[in-house]
């Protein structure tokens, strides 16, 4: 027995003096790796500094860049004082208004697996399904948060539709946030004020659609559209400027499939348009139209006037009467 405990007392002394040896080593190895990647090659020179704004470690001797491309692991803000720290700072996703509770709250997934990937037995997904119930209860707890997620929800689905990008939905959201937050909904729909929000957001944003188009994807008609979006523009106070035709030109000769040439050129008919004031009291929509089919004969990329007037959703009695207009004020520029 005796003899036992002294053999095992051996082994642990053993291991614990190899298990000391490379300690040192790797102690030593780090230690040499340090300094090898703390000295220049280039002058020998332990004198480097690290540049955080470049992501680069320059030696202050010879000016060689050692190290590029660093990491920078703080975070993307800036604080300049102590509570601005604590206020900037946070975890998770980044909050957005594009969600009636900003993101922070829980989403349970509806695959009905573990974190293996494995199914779920009959009895854990029917307690999954309850808590989806009961998590939805909670996070829409009042008529106001049922409200603004059903608005959502169909500004997203809108903006899909017309192809919008995510600033100006985010910028609907908020518009719509600051209409319920003004009670400027009692006799007026959701879906009706969601709409206007997205119509106003688009043109903030210099990408307009014109009133057919968002009438097309929205649930409400027209005259509600335009009579909901004049009393939000009103009550809000949006600064909106009028729609440029310029806005429209990209989007009607991309869909049509023109050369640049030709957008460049319908771009030139507008100017002049404006200088001789045939865009005053127009459709901005029917004028870029006219345009791109003018601008269209004018380079020889051709298209007809049923293809554009489909694109624009417009008539092509409009496309016709303002396609001479812009060619007369044209002509009026050339002329001496």
């Amino acid at each position: 027995m005796t003899g036992s405990v002294r053999r095992f007392t051996t082994d642990n002394a053993r291991v614990r003096k190899q298990a000391n040896d490379q300690s040192e080593r790797d102690s030593e190895r780090t230690k040499h790796e340090q300094d090898e990647t703390l000295t220049c090659p280039e002058c020998g020179s332990e004198s480097l500094v690290s540049d955080s704004e470049h992501g680069e470690t320059v030696c202050d001797d010879c000016g060689l860049v050692v190290e590029e491309d660093e990491i920078d692991r703080g975070p993307e803000w800036r604080a300049f004082n102590s509570s601005e720290k604590d206020q900037k700072s946070r975890v998770g996703a980044p909050t957005t208004n594009m969600m009636h509770d900003k993101g922070l709250s829980t989403n349970i997934g509806w695959q009905n697996k573990d974190a293996y990937g494995r199914s779920l037995s009959s009895r854990q997904r029917e307690k999954m399904q309850r808590l989806r119930t009961w998590n939805e209860r909670f996070r829409t707890r009042d008529s106001k948060e049922r409200n603004l997620k059903q608005a959502l929800g169909e500004i997203d689905r809108m903006a899909s539709a017309l192809g919008l990008p995510d600033n100006v939905r985010e910028t609907a959201s908020v518009i719509y946030r600051r209409a319920l937050n003004d009670d400027l909904l009692p006799g007026r729909s959701i879906e009706g004020v969601a709409t206007s929000s997205l119509y106003a957001a688009a043109r903030m944003a210099g990408t307009p659609r014109s009133l057919d188009e968002i009438t097309n994807v929205s649930r409400v008609e027209k005259d509600e559209i335009a009579r909901t979006y004049r009393y939000v523009v009103r009550e809000l106070k949006l600064e909106i400027q009028p729609a440029d035709p310029e806005q429209y030109v990209p989007r009607f000769a991309s869909d049509l499939g023109l050369a640049d040439e030709t957008e460049r050129r319908a771009r030139q008919l507008l100017k002049t348009a404006k200088k001789q004031g045939v865009h005053s009291g127009k459709s901005p929509v029917g004028l870029a139209a006219a345009a791109v089919y003018a601008a269209s004969l004018l380079t020889n990329d051709k298209v007809t006037q049923n293809e554009v007037s489909e694109v624009a959703n417009i008539s092509e009695v409009t496309i016709r009467n303002r396609y001479h207009e812009l060619l007369e004020a044209e002509e009026q520029i050339q002329t001496p």
